[in-house]
């Protein structure tokens, strides 16, 4: 408890285990690092990207061999297996996945519980499903699950677990929902999607909105507008087939992220680009496969596009757009016709407008702010 001793009445010592990927995994822990400092709080960030590793340094070497320990040396195993037996081969995929999964959920709990000292932080917060189970081991700390997104629902729409194994994973989720003290998505519709899909109370449910930084420089008009796509292209829920044919449909549209997609989408691919790469472009675009859980859902992407001034299309089946001004709604009927109403400067510019403004209303000082009143509120520890 030495290290609780000697702060400042209002500073809480944070924890904060997510895992550091390089792409948008990483922006909202160190986002809420960076908040929570900014208010006067001891934060550490713990990363478990390379729990398994023999070095957690990303331009290691050493990162890509297994740990010599022996715990850590399981979990390695456990990921190769996965590797091995899930990734190419479809009935590995469909059948085997749940096990390398819940091992790998439950070697991770074992790990960080004997690895971190739990009892000298006043919070700990969780950004990973594969780490939640941390949240779960005995702790004076308050504890904070935030959810990316449904995990169980969003691997069972990814094909990679029976119904029976979905169900189970669900409960093994759900478990944890209910037992943390504080529960938050990363938006607010994925919340109300876990209330009624999984059946939880949702009196512990927080709401902290994914956030953004605007651009201090927005993106400008021109004809004909060129539409960029930023993001991974790993997941189905993506809908890479999509994206190909609405690249097919209107030839402007540049794809940046990974992995590199297969070459017969017949994709502008154009690699990895910074975010600032939103400046050259007038149009930014989500796309997303029709299940309930992305009916519902949310793309980091879209706030991306936001923040630099870009209109965002996106289906027209995704809901709650609403909260999301400077979004316009395409099916692939209408997706020709609302780009061509979109070359005309004026209205353009109407779109960019609101989509700035909505833009500044979710930067992330703003969108934060229920965390800071939630560590206030937490009680002064000896």
């Amino acid at each position: 408890m030495s290290a609780l001793r000697g702060r400042d009445a209002g500073t809480r010592r944070v924890l904060i285990v997510c895992q550091l990927d390089g792409y948008a995994n990483e922006l909202r822990p160190i986002e809420i690092q960076r908040f929570l400092i900014a208010h006067g709080h001891d934060v550490q960030l713990a990363n478990t990207y390379y729990l398994s590793r023999a070095s957690s340094a990303p331009a290691s070497r050493r990162n890509k061999l297994p740990s010599l320990r022996p715990k850590r040396t399981l979990l390695y195993a456990i990921e190769a297996a996965s590797l091995v037996l899930t990734r190419r081969w479809n009935f590995g995929r469909r059948h085997l996945s749940f096990y390398s999964l819940v091992g790998d959920y439950y070697m991770r709990r074992s790990i960080l519980a004997s690895s971190l000292d739990l009892d000298d932080f006043d919070l700990i917060i969780c950004e990973s499903p594969h780490d939640a189970g941390l949240l779960t081991v005995t702790t004076s700390a308050r504890t904070l699950y935030d959810c990316p997104t449904p995990w169980a629902d969003e691997i069972y729409f990814e094909g990679r677990v029976t119904g029976g194994q979905h169900r189970r994973l669900r409960s093994l989720e759900r478990r944890v929902f209910e037992s943390v003290d504080q529960l938050a998505f990363y938006w607010q519709s994925y919340a109300r999607y876990a209330v009624r899909h999984y059946g939880i109370s949702g009196a512990n449910i927080l709401t902290l909105d994914f956030g953004c930084t605007p651009a201090a420089r927005r993106a400008e008009f021109k004809d004909p507008p060129r539409v960029i796509y930023l993001g991974s292209l790993s997941s189905r829920f993506i809908d890479l087939p999509l994206l190909s044919r609405l690249s097919r449909i209107y030839p402007h549209i540049d794809v940046y992220g990974g992995p590199a997609p297969d070459p017969k989408l017949g994709l502008n691919y154009l690699g990895y680009a910074h975010p600032s790469i939103l400046q050259k472009y007038q149009l930014g675009l989500i796309t997303c496969t029709r299940d309930e859980l992305r009916r519902e859902g949310f793309s980091a992407k879209h706030l991306h596009y936001l923040a630099y001034g870009l209109p965002v299309l996106a289906p027209a089946w995704r809901r709650h757009m609403e909260l999301l001004r400077g979004t316009v709604a395409y099916d692939e009927h209408t997706f020709l016709s609302i780009i061509r109403a979109l070359a005309h400067e004026q209205e353009w510019q109407r779109r960019s407008d609101e989509a700035y403004s909505q833009a500044q209303r979710l930067a992330w000082a703003e969108t934060l702010q229920p965390l800071e009143v939630l560590l206030r509120g937490l009680p002064k520890r000896d």
